[in-house]
């Protein structure tokens, strides 16, 4: 008898720690009594009552990321192309997300793409490639509204790759292609021209340069001569000065006179003039000489 009590206190320890559960971060559990939900258990130590209650579904609660296959858009101008998205999701709701809508991550798939070829559909090529944060916007908002019941909350929506066909494609390649090329002669245009303009302004500022150190010279040659013209007459007039000072006679004047006309003589000039004073003092000095040869 005391065995068959330490048997069945033993099976019912078992049977206890075998129902001891330990909710990890993060994670969730959902709980069933009897095949009704019960509760939900959070983070920390929970025992379950054997036979009558049981794990439904474990749920993570972390924010999870869905990697869709591209699928086939067409848009406004029919271009038929291959996008595939990138759905961010988190769980908010464990009851909901067990129990609001059956394999949630193939309704979610679905609805993203039904969702992704009405907004593809409103809108050309050109808008597609170059409005993928508008699409991203409006993917999320209405894949957020939607899952809402089902206890999931769509943080992000990303547009992984847009395939337009092969054809569009080698035509994009080639506008961009002349796009580059037409860029590149616009550069290189006013590459040329903008030297040109400093070839210009250099050769206009040499110019001025060169024209203002003439202007120099010369004005320095004007001055130089302008201080030698300054000197002589300075000198003259100090000449005139002492010989006024010094009185001298009417005889010593014309005979300084005599000289100065035969310096001018020794020149260059074809026609002299000779004053009368110095003709009559030339006729004094002859009678002078002549006098002389007679003693």
């Amino acid at each position: 008898m005391p065995i068959v009590i330490a048997v069945l206190i033993l099976l019912i320890v078992i049977i206890l720690i075998r129902n001891i559960r330990v909710v990890q971060q993060a994670k969730a559990y959902v709980i069933e009594r009897l095949g009704a939900y019960k509760e939900t258990w959070n983070v920390g130590m929970h025992l379950k009552i054997p036979f009558i209650e049981k794990v439904a579904k474990v749920v993570t609660l972390k924010e999870q990321v869905a990697d869709f296959p591209p699928q086939p858009v067409i848009t406004k101008d029919n271009v038929t192309m291959q996008i595939d998205t990138v759905v961010y999701f988190q769980i908010t709701d464990p009851k909901l997300y067990t129990y609001g809508i059956e394999q949630p991550m193939v309704a979610i798939e679905n609805l993203a793409a039904t969702t992704l070829r009405n907004i593809i559909g409103d809108l050309e090529l050109d808008q597609c490639l170059t409005s993928r944060d508008i699409i991203n916007t409006k993917m999320r908002a209405i894949l957020d509204e939607a899952t809402d019941p089902w206890g999931i909350k769509v943080n992000r929506v990303e547009l992984k790759n847009i395939l337009p066909p092969k054809e569009i494609q080698n035509a994009m390649e080639k506008q961009m292609k002349a796009e580059r090329e037409r860029r590149e002669a616009i550069l290189r245009a006013e590459g040329e021209k903008r030297a040109a303009i400093l070839e210009a302004e250099g050769e206009k500022e040499s110019a001025i340069l060169r024209a203002d150190a003439k202007k120099q010279q010369q004005i320095l040659e004007a001055e130089g001569q302008a201080e030698a013209i300054l000197k002589v007459q300075t000198a003259t007039a100090e000449g005139i000065r002492l010989i006024n000072e010094a009185a001298p006679t009417d005889a010593v004047i014309r005979i300084k006179a005599l000289e100065s006309f035969a310096a001018a003589a020794n020149g260059q000039a074809t026609k002299i003039i000779i004053p009368s004073e110095i003709q009559g003092l030339a006729g004094l000095a002859s009678g002078v000489v002549e006098a002389a040869k007679e003693k």
